[in-house]
C-alpha cells in the first residue's frame, strides 16, 4: 500500500553497526560507533520489541554507547536506528542572505539579507528589525496590562508587570516595586471603587518632587494614571504629576 501524506522533509536515518557487539545475557552497556545527542535519537527493536528511550535504555560514555536497562539475553537480535544525526554541537551551517521560513504558508521568517542586520517579519512584512545600531519596531510595541490583586499592601513585580492597574476597595499601600531595573520605565492606574474615597500611601522607594507623596482622586469609580521612572534600585521616581480620568 502506499504511503499517503507528505514525505520527510528534513532528518536522516541511518542503521548503526552493532555487529561487534556481544550478547550474552551480562553486558549491558555497547559501542554505538558514532556520538549521539539524546536517547530520543535512537529507534532501538530488542527481539522485535521497540524500546523506550530513558525506561529501557540510556546513552553513556559521553553518547558514544548505549546501556540498557536489563541485560539482552545472548544471542539477542538487535538494530539501532540514529535518527537525523548527533545534536548538541554547533549548527555548522551558513545561512547568510537565506531566508528562515517559520509558517505553514510561507509569510513569517528571519533574515539577514543586510550586513549586521536581522529582519523578523510576519504577514509578509518585516515587523521588527535588530541592527548592531538599534532596534527598531515597524509596528506597536507594548507591555500588556497586569491587574494587581487589591491588599492592604498591594504587591507590584515592576519587572514581569511594568504596566499594571489595580482597583482599590479600602485605604491602601503601594508595596515596594519588586525586581525593578534601572532605566525602567512602569506605569500604574489606580481606581476608585464603586464606593470612592480610598486614600494611597507609597512605600518608602517611591520618591515624589520635593516629597509631597502622591495624592489621588477619590471621586467614585475615578481612574488615576501613574507613571514612575527607576531611577536605581529601591529608587522609583515619580516620572511626572498623574492625570485623573473618570
Amino acid at each position: 500500500m502506499a504511503y499517503i501524506g507528505q514525505s520527510i522533509k528534513n532528518g536522516t536515518f541511518t542503521t548503526l553497526d552493532t555487529s561487534g557487539n556481544t550478547y550474552n545475557g551480562s553486558n549491558t552497556a555497547f559501542a554505538l560507533g558514532t556520538q549521539v545527542g539524546s536517547p530520543a535519537q535512537l529507534l532501538v527493536s530488542h527481539d522485535g520489541v521497540i524500546q523506550k528511550p530513558g525506561t529501557d535504555y540510556t546513552l553513556s560514555s559521553g553518547g558514544t554507547a548505549i546501556t540498557f536497562t536489563t541485560a539482552p539475553a545472548s544471542g539477542a537480535s538487535i538494530f539501532i536506528v540514529e535518527i537525523s544525526g548527533a545534536v548538541g554541537g554547533p549548527l555548522g551551517s551558513d545561512i547568510n542572505g537565506s531566508e528562515l521560513i517559520l509558517d505553514a504558508d510561507g509569510d513569517s521568517s528571519l533574515h539577514a539579507d543586510t550586513d549586521d542586520q536581522i529582519d523578523f517579519k510576519t504577514g509578509g512584512t518585516d515587523r521588527f528589525v535588530l541592527s548592531s545600531a538599534n532596534a527598531k519596531f515597524n509596528v506597536g510595541a507594548y507591555n500588556a496590562e497586569a491587574t494587581l490583586t487589591d491588599a492592604s499592601t498591594i504587591s507590584w513585580d515592576v519587572s514581569t508587570s511594568p504596566v499594571a492597574k489595580v482597583t482599590l476597595a479600602g485605604n491602601r499601600t503601594l508595596g515596594a516595586g519588586a525586581n525593578p531595573q534601572t532605566g525602567q520605565f512602569i506605569s500604574i492606574l489606580f481606581i476608585q471603587d464603586g464606593t470612592g474615597s480610598r486614600t494611597l500611601s507609597l512605600g518608602t522607594d517611591y520618591e515624589t518632587a520635593g516629597g509631597s507623596g502622591l495624592t489621588i482622586s477619590t471621586a467614585a469609580n475615578a481612574v488615576d494614571v501613574v507613571p514612575y521612572f527607576v531611577k536605581a534600585s529601591g529608587s522609583i521616581q515619580l516620572g511626572a504629576p498623574q492625570l485623573a480620568f473618570s
